[in-house]
């Protein structure tokens, strides 16, 4: 039994003396998953964290006079999670400080029961803020129905899908995705941007999407690697046949360059020996021109030479016609 201070009080039952559930019958498996598909990415958000909890089709007491109500799924925020390694049997509303669950979720098959009337009431009396009512086999109504509690503790219908809630930090909506392998549309969980929150299954596969993503484009850039280790050892190899090339070409230039100045030698050896055979020509001329004068002066010599033993000849007449015109004969003169 639980008792509270005021000892006039009637003592209140606890956990362990409260059926735990609603003697209700589950009508489809998809009433339950959908459920646990919250708890499950709840569990994962908000795993370090241990004041919040999330029940499944059990029972919910909110008053002693009252019998429990059992949503499919409902969630509590301000209690402990998990208490000495045991979890709840039921949500026992005076054994968790007066602490009220903050939303509550029907899931609909079919045909409503009393997600639309009772239960809505019963949960406004309560006073959960948040109401969920979805109802994934309706065709001409609508499949998702949100509520919030006002000041008049009444439940005002809300229009966003996803609806966000600020006072935890979350939003609650519809979305396509795939859960336990089965695709379809869920409730999911929201962040603040309106992307909702993966499944384990959906994380675990982005994460090997990822880790696939991440092996490929290691094997790229150690392809990249590769080939650029084979560009750089290409690019040696070029480059040692290019130092080589230049070495050859090196070798060459000075061998051109020895041509050059052997020519350049050769040049000026043939330069120096035309200026010397010049200078023979020269000397040759001038040989040549003194020999001329020294044969013009002899045969200017011979000439006089000549005109004086004619002048010679033509006195001796002279002088041997007057010996005549004398008497006197020359050849006999010695």
């Amino acid at each position: 039994m639980f008792r509270l201070n005021n000892p006039t009080q009637k003592p209140l039952s606890i956990m362990e003396e409260l059926p735990y559930k609603d003697g209700k019958a589950v009508h489809s498996e998809i009433q339950v998953l959908i459920a646990h598909l919250l708890k499950s990415i709840l569990a994962h958000i908000w795993a370090n964290r241990n004041d919040w909890f999330f029940g499944i089709n059990i029972g919910c007491y909110y008053s002693p006079e009252e019998k429990a109500i059992a949503p499919h799924g409902f969630l509590s925020v301000g209690v402990e999670r998990i208490k000495k390694q045991n979890l709840p049997l039921s949500f026992v509303n005076w054994q968790e400080n007066r602490v009220v669950p903050f939303l509550a979720i029907e899931v609909v098959w079919k045909t409503p029961g009393e997600e639309y009337k009772e239960k809505k009431r019963k949960y406004a009396q309560c006073g959960i803020l948040y109401y969920v009512i979805y109802a994934p086999a309706r065709v001409r109504k609508p499949k998702l129905t949100l509520y919030r509690l006002n000041r008049e503790k009444k439940y005002e219908l809300q229009e966003d899908n996803p609806l966000w809630m600020p006072e935890i930090g979350l939003g609650i909506g519809t979305g396509v995705g795939t859960f336990q392998g089965i695709t379809r549309e869920w409730l999911y969980w929201y962040n603040q941007k309106g992307n909702r929150y993966l499944t384990i299954e959906e994380a675990q596969k982005r994460e090997w999407q990822a880790r696939q993503r991440a092996e490929a484009r290691i094997q790229q850039f150690e392809a990249r690697r590769q080939q650029e280790q084979q560009e750089l050892r290409e690019a040696v190899a070029m480059r040692q046949k290019a130092e080589v090339w230049r070495q050859e070409a090196e070798a060459r230039r000075q061998q051109d360059e020895r041509a050059l100045q052997q020519a350049e030698a050769f040049r000026q050896r043939e330069e120096k020996a035309l200026q010397q055979a010049e200078a023979c020509r020269q000397r040759e001329e001038k040989a040549l021109q003194q020999a001329e004068a020294c044969r013009q002066r002899e045969r200017q010599a011979r000439l006089l030479a000549e005109q004086r033993l004619e002048q010679v000849k033509q006195q001796a007449e002279k002088l041997a016609a007057r010996l005549q015109e004398l008497g006197i004969d020359p050849d006999k003169l010695d």
